[in-house]
């Protein structure tokens, strides 16, 4: 057996010369290797220095069409016109907004004003005006037509969490670190109504479809059901039957009748909007639920966790359908559109189309090079953008998945 740099000469690059090889005569002894005891190398992408400190090879795949790099840290909310399909406003932690278009890095307005992360940003379903909320307590909204300052919704100064629109109307409402969901007339910048009862951070919340309720759901793993036009709870939903600690995420499902949440302590519930009783429950995740989303064509429901699970649920039957494995936590999805594809944000920094009839993967988009925090889906079905705490925005092409 020869060692390396022995048996033939090693030429530099371009070289005439001709190879030199070991003769059989030559050899005194042959070792024979079980190759089970070699390092697999697609296995671990991890090597080290001279000095034996840890290395991370980087992974250069970008599958992204377009890259949008205005932030400087970390970007945690990103949404998409519902009327421009390339136009995208982003929100992170260097304490700014932006309002982008796929594809064209001319005409960025950054949406400013904010002193603080800006966490969670919205369009009107009209797609005229476009909102970002902050842990400053503030929402600036902007005009996307005249790209002008519309104005600020000012709470009690505690961060905010969320925002929705109506899904009809100029109204706006929020959660807050104060424990309050906030409601404007965004037209008058005028505060509507202040909903109070939670007793901890406000984490997750919106208008039914049908825009005549409003469902929040908080840190203090209660579910509280709203008239938004008295202010008043009609139905708060907590105890031994419900979620043991603070609610995650919610969805509504289309016909506004029950709304579906998910929380820290691993569970899913079903919840009948009318009567505020709990009457199901979708048990399969062994860790916090961070994501749920409703499917827009069939009656089921897409869950993710840290568990590293996106499970796909028949909600007729409260059972699971399939379970999509993951490397790591899942942050985000969505459903892309009406079709039976839906996408998860993991913390590997992966985006992943999902075929929910079969559960397998029918796409990993690459680029990230750290957590996906959000995902939205372009008006017109053809891209998907996420966000990362890698500091960048990016689009993936989704049109084959229509």
């Amino acid at each position: 057996m020869s060692l390396p740099g022995q048996g033939r000469e090693i030429l530099g690059e371009g070289s005439d010369e001709d190879e030199v090889f070991i003769n059989e005569e030559d050899i005194i002894n042959e070792i024979q290797i079980d190759e089970e005891d070699l390092p697999d190398q697609d296995e671990d992408d991890d090597s080290e220095d001279v000095d034996g400190n840890e290395m991370v090879v980087s992974e250069d795949t970008d599958d992204s069409i377009y890259t949008f790099r205005g932030h400087t840290d970390e970007v945690y909310a990103v949404a998409v016109s519902p009327i421009d399909a390339s136009l995208v406003a982003s929100g992170g932690k260097d304490d700014r907004g932006f309002l982008w278009k796929i594809g064209s890095s001319d005409g960025v307005l950054e949406l400013s004003g904010h002193r603080d992360t800006v966490c969670t940003v919205g369009f009107s379903s009209d797609g005229s005006l476009v909102a970002s909320g902050g842990f400053d307590g503030q929402i600036n909204v902007w005009n996307t037509v005249t790209r002008t300052f519309q104005g600020t919704l000012d709470g009690s100064g505690s961060g905010f969490e969320w925002l929705k629109w109506h899904p009809r109307g100029h109204l706006l409402i929020a959660g807050s670190e104060d424990c309050n969901v906030w409601m404007w007339n965004v037209d008058h910048n005028a505060i509507l109504s202040t909903f109070a009862g939670h007793s901890s951070t406000v984490t997750c919340g919106d208008f039914t479809p049908d825009g005549k309720l409003i469902c929040t759901g908080s840190d203090d793993a209660s579910l509280r059901i709203w008239d938004p036009k008295t202010a008043q709870s009609k139905h708060v939903v907590r105890g031994h039957n419900y979620h043991g600690d603070g609610l995650t995420c919610l969805s509504i499902t289309l016909d506004s009748q029950t709304v579906i949440s998910g929380s820290k302590d691993n569970s899913v519930h079903i919840v009948k909007i009318s009567s505020g009783q709990v009457v199901g429950s979708l048990v399969g995740h062994t860790a916090s639920v961070e994501c749920i989303g409703i499917s827009s064509s069939y009656n089921w429901v897409a869950t993710g966790g840290m568990d590293q699970k996106l499970i796909i649920w028949d909600l007729a039957h409260q059972s699971s359908r399939c379970t999509c494995e993951h490397d790591e936590g899942v942050t985000s999805l969505a459903w892309l559109g009406s079709s039976r594809y839906v996408a998860s944000g993991c913390v590997d920094g992966k985006v992943r189309i999902w075929d929910s009839l079969s559960g397998d993967c029918a796409r990993t988009f690459s680029g990230h090079a750290d957590v996906v925090q959000s995902l939205a889906i372009s008006a017109d079905g053809n891209c998907i953008v996420s966000v990362s705490t890698d500091g960048s925005a990016r689009a993936f092409d989704i049109s084959m998945f229509k």
